[in-house]
């Protein structure tokens, strides 16, 4: 069903035109409503290791950060014992976009991290490192502080494109076991001569010109097709909505605005040939923000020995309109 304008609600999906105009944007998304049905696990925070080369301290609020060697904290999440499970958020969000998906994972016996990218949620608003290669630097640091070996690394979106870089230029020495890429940007989104299939720049220029003229009206539009809730018979559901503006607003104008261009333009193609352990793609084929044709199903081929899974009509956000097959999915890859 979708919405009526008579309720008083400002997420007519009739009034966000421009957003479905523009065919695209990497971001990541609000994990929240799987049910989860195990034993949970005993919650332990675990140690970091002696003698690691960036500094963790508390802030008043006893939340954890390292400081980069430029100065940037990045804060993280890190929670429960076991296998480690590292999650990469997308733009603009959080670590808080992987809720639903620690969670499930920590009741089923893993140690779960997550970290706010630069300029995001809770991490400093630098003007400087806004690319991606200091995002993978940031979350390399983040991993040898906690001593992570055997970790699986699962990015969404932006983040998706964070996790082949990662695992291309630290898999091996950082003891990397698999990665997932869900609803990601790579290989490239923007339309060059070796990427016909991508978007043109004008459409991210459009992005760029939302947020700078309007980041919080913008960040009340891109929900709506981000979760496909434009789509017939759809339901707009204001909490996820509100919580995608809420992460948003949370990180700095200006590391949004130069993210843009981190996630458009990164062309990813020798990161996804060089990746060595097993891999897990997974797309909606009715993703209407990073269209599958240009992404995963390239993706695929470029991975050796990638496997590829595709959810029919499921939207960019389906890890939180469709948590449990997701959840489901994602559990099944790691046990194997």
């Amino acid at each position: 069903m979708t919405h009526n304008p008579d309720s008083g609600s400002d997420h007519d999906p009739r009034r966000r035109s421009f957003v479905l105009n523009a065919g695209a944007l990497a971001a990541g998304t609000l994990l929240v409503g799987t049910n989860i049905m195990a034993t949970p696990a005993p919650v332990t925070k675990a140690s970091a290791p002696a003698g690691a080369s960036t500094i963790t301290h508390q802030k008043e609020d006893a939340m954890s950060y390292i400081t980069t060697k430029d100065g940037t904290d990045i804060y993280y999440k890190d929670w429960g014992t076991g296998q480690p499970i590292v999650f990469h958020h997308g733009w603009p969000l959080s670590s808080d976009d992987w809720d639903a998906q620690m969670m499930f994972f920590l009741l089923h016996g893993y140690r779960v991290v997550a970290h706010d990218r630069r300029g995001h949620g809770r991490s400093t608003q630098t003007s400087k490192g806004n690319d991606m290669d200091t995002y993978v630097a940031d979350a390399a640091a983040v991993v040898e502080h906690l001593g992570l070996k055997n970790a699986i690394h699962i990015g969404h979106s932006t983040g998706g494109g964070e996790v082949a870089r990662y695992v291309a230029k630290h898999g091996k020495a950082h003891g990397v076991a698999k990665a997932v890429l869900v609803s990601a940007v790579p290989p490239l989104m923007l339309k060059t001569a070796g990427n016909p299939g991508g978007l043109d720049i004008s459409v991210f220029d459009g992005f760029r010109k939302g947020l700078a003229e309007n980041r919080a009206q913008f960040y009340r539009e891109v929900p709506i097709p981000f979760y496909g809730f434009n789509r017939t018979g759809a339901k707009t559901l204001d909490g996820v909505v509100d919580n995608w503006w809420r992460q948003g607003m949370m990180g700095g104008a200006v590391n949004h605005y130069e993210g843009i261009k981190a996630f458009s333009e990164t062309d990813f193609t020798e990161d996804l040939k060089q990746i060595s352990v097993p891999t897990l793609i997974m797309h909606g084929d009715d993703d209407q923000i990073v269209p599958i044709a240009d992404a995963s199903l390239l993706s695929a081929k470029l991975v050796p020995g990638a496997e590829l899974k595709v959810y029919k009509g499921y939207p960019h956000g389906m890890l939180t309109v469709h948590a449990d097959v997701l959840n489901a999915d994602l559990l099944a890859f790691v046990k194997k």
